[in-house]
């Protein structure tokens, strides 16, 4: 969602005012006209207000503010802003807006919905969260909301003119069911306001009763004003969303609620690791729920990253976490499992990353990984990206080898489970010669510092494209050319030794690990993205030196009698 925020030194009470147009239409009463709007949105679902008006004959002007479906209505205002945002935008403000059946699956997490309520919707859009959380207070027959007040903060003009359109159907929901409602819906920027209230009232900044929150997805740039901002208040991110995140959760009252909607890369990684660390020191993480498909939370705005919902209780005591996965926004009957806090975050990990198991055989899983004997400086072995950035160095990239030049590997290189050099560009077509990479790097003074020695290596791609079914893609590289060192490319992690070159069983030995379907299956237990970092290949657990060897002579077995290689079979044979 796009952040914003206002510049007020405290919380404003007062109910939203919506200025009211004498509109008579075939003898119906006169109604305002952001609630108006509404009405449009529903009888049009999808199209341009300006489409809309042109029929507006056909528009039923009597509502029983009771029976209505709330979410409905606010869910086709979400879709008409979508139809008004320029792409462009969206883009540049990490937009994307929280459809109807995820916003209930957030507000279903909600269990502090009584008396007075005090929401905080930072990057709100059209209020979808917010309208789905004053839903599931009233309709919830466990809850008893007194009062809500709401504090919605959007920074685009469309999406807030939306907002508003919302918010007077919700206080005209409320109003029929006696709840009193109040709103604060500010147009500017959330963490302006955030970082103020938290500086300048630091012993009594205002306090939420409940968070719920579809921040913006975007990279923060070091010295952009944002990252300024959030340093000021002992926030260290790299990302608006865990910005967003770790502001709402400051200015939580104690034992009141977070839940939020955000990418799931955040579970692991050393860019997010005081993210982690503010989330998890003294609060309850009860509950995470994950979609089985990465398509599946926002398919109409087309995110293909993997996404989180999480709800944290600020300062309670940590229980068992209940973790979650649906098939799509609107499965009714997710897939749950309660599992103990300790299976979630490893009490010897000070990464703190966060596993996601969603099933039992997941469990397993991440158990028997777990058992490994061994870490890889335990069997001094390394795991580091490729030196060689093309685009640094582009004089001394050479198409194919020849004089004064070594191999330099790519990701393209990768046939299967094995290297495929070099690729040979008069086989390619004139369409997709342009994304063929070079084959070799000239050696000279400037690239000398960018080579390791020949030798045996197991490198895996750092970048995994949706369409392969791995996380984790290995290959074995073996000396493939008389020469005395070797470049890697960035886009690809090597595993070696100090260095130096592995010795060759054991390469082959790790290799055959790192394709398991158990590996891979772990992998993404923590690995929300298709990006696979050294730094994740070292936190994971190994088998010893011994089981490699013995599992790289199998492997050397089957290639030299061309057979199949199993790669789950044979570590089953040593573990």
């Amino acid at each position: 969602m796009a952040h914003s925020n206002s510049h007020q030194p405290s919380i404003t009470k007062a109910p939203q005012s919506s200025s009211v147009s004498p509109l008579h239409h075939s003898g119906s009463t006169t109604m305002n006209i952001p609630l108006l709007s509404v009405i449009i949105a529903r009888q049009f679902k999808g199209c341009r207000m300006t489409d809309c008006f042109e029929n507006i004959d056909a528009i039923p002007m009597h509502v029983e503010y009771e029976q209505i479906d709330l979410m409905e209505l606010v869910d086709n205002q979400r879709i008409t802003a979508n139809l008004e945002l320029n792409i462009d935008t969206k883009s540049d403000l990490g937009q994307f807006m929280t459809p109807k059946g995820v916003a209930k699956i957030l507000a279903k997490l909600c269990c502090n919905l009584n008396d007075e309520v005090n929401i905080l919707d930072a990057g709100a859009g059209v209020a979808s969260l917010t309208s789905s959380v004053i839903e599931e207070a009233i309709t919830n027959d466990q809850f008893e909301p007194i009062r809500i007040n709401i504090n919605c903060w959007e920074i685009d003009p469309i999406m807030f003119g939306h907002q508003e359109a919302n918010i007077a159907l919700v206080n005209q929901y409320c109003d029929a069911h006696g709840i009193e409602l109040s709103s604060n819906l500010v147009n500017s920027d959330f963490i302006q306001q955030a970082v103020t209230w938290l500086k300048t009232n630091e012993t009594n900044p205002p306090l939420f009763t409940t968070a719920i929150l579809n921040p913006p997805y975007l990279k923060i740039k070091k010295n952009s004003q944002e990252s300024k901002l959030l340093e000021s208040v002992g926030i260290n991110t790299t990302n608006l969303y865990s910005g967003f995140v770790s502001l709402a959760l400051k200015l939580l009252e104690p034992q009141g609620e977070l839940i939020a909607i955000t990418p799931r890369s955040f579970c692991n990684g050393p860019y997010f690791s005081e993210f982690r660390r503010l989330l998890l020191d003294g609060n309850n993480l009860t509950h995470i729920s994950v979609f089985e498909s990465r398509k599946r939370a926002f398919k109409e705005d087309k995110v293909l990253q993997e996404n989180v919902i999480f709800r944290i209780v600020k300062a309670e005591n940590q229980g068992d976490v209940v973790i979650s996965s649906y098939q799509d926004q609107d499965d009714m009957n997710p897939q749950e499992r309660l599992t103990p806090f300790d299976n979630v975050v490893f009490p010897s990990d000070k990464n703190n990353f966060i596993h996601i198991t969603t099933n039992d055989e997941q469990a397993d899983i991440a158990t028997r990984i777990a058992l490994m004997p061994c870490s890889l400086s335990d069997l001094n072995i390394q795991a580091s990206t490729g030196k060689v950035v093309d685009f640094r160095t582009p004089d001394n990239l050479r198409d194919m080898p020849g004089a004064d030049t070594v191999p330099l590997i790519f990701p393209m290189h990768f046939n299967g489970y094995d290297i495929n050099w070099p690729k040979v560009r008069s086989v390619i077509t004139d369409t997709n010669k342009k994304k063929l990479k070079p084959n070799a790097l000239a050696l000279n003074d400037k690239t000398r510092s960018l080579v390791i020695p020949n030798g045996y290596y197991v490198l895996t791609k750092r970048l995994t494209s949706k369409e392969e079914k791995r996380r984790v893609v290995a290959a074995v590289y073996s000396p493939i050319a008389e020469v005395g060192v070797v470049g890697f490319d960035n886009k690809t992690n090597y595993f070696h030794a100090n260095g130096e070159p592995l010795e060759e069983t054991l390469a082959y030995g790790l290799w055959c690990y790192l394709n398991t379907n158990i590996f891979d299956n772990y992998f993404r237990q923590f690995n929300g993205h298709t990006q696979v970092n050294a730094t994740d290949l070292r936190f994971i657990r190994y088998p010893d030196s011994d089981m490699l060897q013995n599992m790289g002579l199998e492997v050397i077995g089957c290639i030299e009698r061309n057979e199949n290689i199993e790669f789950d079979q044979i570590l089953d044979l040593y573990i």
